[in-house]
């Protein structure tokens, strides 16, 4: 083979391999630690990637390389078992505590981790950035206890190239925050993509064979078999919000059905939209958009039972007494849950509860536990969803930080009769116009998959600004990476419906750039269409996307040609499929 040829092979078909090693060799210096846990531990785990950017990390130099932020005493403390940390007392401000000055980059992620521990009690403690000026940015947060270290994961975007102090959090002075492994580590946006592609091929997709045999000829290959493989249903549910405008647009239609396989209502399963009048169910505009996903085989998450936003509460529902609300409500879950039994895959049974407790304030504190029970009882086919804003994509909302969520899960599906719900973790996903926190948001998913619950992004959207297509793919690329991750879910849409923040197309069904985005994403995410042959062994093996899929297969000898269907999974890798031919 001519040397030119045999390089072409090479590169091509062994999965790029020269580049493959070049890259490897580029980026196998900083591999992504995506090590998490929630438990709290009597020593503190290790120090991620030696540290990174930090100096004296493990503070093994005592205070070299830090400082105390604000007013107060830092010191070094040996605990019994010989092991040093920093603590911060004294304290007379929030930010009071120890720091270290660090240069951030522009244009790079920071993954951050330290083990956080307080002297007495609980307290949530948060890592954030002083950029000057009196501004400090959040970096995550972690509920801090007495006795035990806790991991505070975390991270920052950086848009401009600045010094910074890393210093730390606690509004209760009097608490001491004690500090111990600490790291900060840089990716570029290539490394960071590079890690993104790497857990794509291994969660998304399956290496599988092919084996052909002779049906009349027991355990005969069938060598030079052709075949064409064509995915016919994506494993992934990638789907979008869906409004009433949809029922009086044959557009609409077509441009949600050629796309996507699950929806969620965006208003037409609320309270509000189908009982606006006490004693007054309309059903109509929800039931016409039922009928339309299932023709048109499209998955639904039912959304929502209940809002615990006082504000979106029907109007008529604000005035009722306690006891009447409880009437009200009782009859509210069992109209909706039963009336689409059977029909949805999931529920976002009490909206934003770490938010709000309208229910709880007025039911007492068990009211969101019970309602979970309630569903399941009345249909437990759906999975049951917690569903919140802020978890991934605003770190300085400490209330529904990653640790208070799991916190709230716990509390709901541990309530007697619940511990056998199928629960579900839904993080909606509202990012403003600015660059998204990709680290923050990588690391909260780690946290809250500890618990083994899946993951879905309900409600992706991204504000109007210069860059929206382009903040709005990386959101995506890193949640479609994300092992826990089981689905995502976009509140957009063509800007004839009324989506005018993350429009996909405009009024004329014409795309916008994130609508490019969106259907180029929706392209790479599903295997092409490919013709092949098997080899002499009657074997022919590839990696694919999971998902449905129709083989055809022509007989060499006869160019006849029979179709099957397959399915490739999680638990497909390795597997071979056999398909036999007259």
């Amino acid at each position: 083979m001519p040397l030119f040829l045999w390089l072409t092979f090479v590169l091509f078909y062994s999965g790029s391999a020269i580049s493959g090693q070049i890259t490897q060799a580029v980026f196998s210096d900083v591999q992504y630690d995506a090590s998490a846990t929630t438990q709290c531990l009597a020593q503190p785990g290790s120090t991620m990637y030696g540290g990174g950017v930090i100096v004296n990390p493990e503070f093994s130099n005592g205070t070299a390389g830090w400082a105390m932020f604000g007013k107060g005493v830092i010191e070094e403390s040996i605990s019994l078992s010989k092991n040093r940390f920093m603590v911060a007392r004294n304290r007379k401000r929030p930010m009071d505590s120890v720091s270290q000055k660090v240069q951030l980059e522009k244009g790079k992620f920071y993954a951050f981790s330290a083990w956080i521990q307080v002297n007495e009690g609980s307290e949530t403690v948060s890592v954030v950035f002083g950029v000057g000026d009196g501004e400090f940015v959040p970096g995550g947060s972690i509920v801090a206890e007495q006795g035990c270290w806790s991991l505070l994961k975390g991270g920052v975007a950086v848009n401009s190239s600045s010094t910074v102090d890393v210093l730390f959090k606690s509004k209760n002075t009097s608490k001491e925050i004690w500090v111990d492994n600490v790291a900060l580590q840089p990716f570029s946006k290539k490394q960071w993509r590079f890690h993104q592609d790497k857990n794509i091929e291994k969660v998304r997709k399956s290496r599988v064979r092919f084996q052909i045999t002779y049906a009349k000829k027991t355990g005969l290959t069938v060598r030079g078999a052709k075949f064409l493989v064509k995915q016919t249903k994506p494993g992934f549910p990638f789907g979008c919000g869906m409004n009433f405008h949809i029922l009086d647009s044959a557009d609409y239609q077509n441009w949600f059905a050629s796309r996507f396989r699950y929806t969620t209502f965006t208003n037409a399963m609320k309270w509000y939209s189908t009982e606006e009048k006490q004693g007054q169910e309309n059903y109509t505009i929800a039931d016409a958009m039922v009928k339309f996903s299932q023709d048109n085989g499209i998955s639904i998450r039912g959304h929502n039972v209940f809002w615990d936003d006082p504000k979106y509460q029907p109007d008529w529902v604000k005035a009722l007494s306690p006891e009447d609300l409880r009437k009200a409500a009782e009859k509210r879950i069992n109209s909706v849950v039963s009336r689409y039994a059977g029909q949805l895959i999931a529920w976002d049974v009490v909206n934003e509860n770490l938010h709000f407790s309208f229910f709880e304030d007025n039911l007492g504190k068990n009211a969101s536990s019970i309602y979970y029970s309630t569903a399941y009882k009345l249909d437990p086919t759906p999975r049951m969803f917690l569903n919140e804003y802020n978890t991934i994509e605003y770190c300085g909302d400490e209330k529904v930080s990653p640790g208070n969520y799991k916190k709230r899960l716990k509390e709901i599906f541990s309530y007697p009769g619940n511990e056998d719900i199928p629960a579900g973790i839904g993080v909606q996903g509202h990012f403003g116009p600015g660059q998204p926190n990709l680290a923050y948001m990588r690391s909260s998913l780690e946290i809250l998959a500890t618990t083994g619950v899946p993951i879905w992004l309900t409600e992706v959207s991204v504000e109007p600004g210069v860059n929206q297509a382009q903040y709005l793919e990386e959101i995506l690329r890193e949640a479609f990476s994300h092992p826990a991750v089981e689905g995502i879910i976009m509140f957009a849409g063509p800007a004839y419906a009324g989506f005018n923040a993350t429009a996909l197309t405009d009024k004329s069904f014409n795309n916008t750039p994130a609508g490019d985005i969106v259907d180029n994403l929706i392209e790479e995410w599903k295997s092409p269409y490919f013709k092949a042959c098997t080899n002499d062994g009657g074997f022919f093996s590839t990696s694919l996307f999971h998902g449905e899929y129709e083989i055809t297969i022509t007989n060499p000898a006869t160019n006849c040609s029979s179709t099957s269907r397959f399915e490739v999974t999680r638990d497909s890798s390795g597997r071979t499929f056999h398909f036999q031919i007259g």
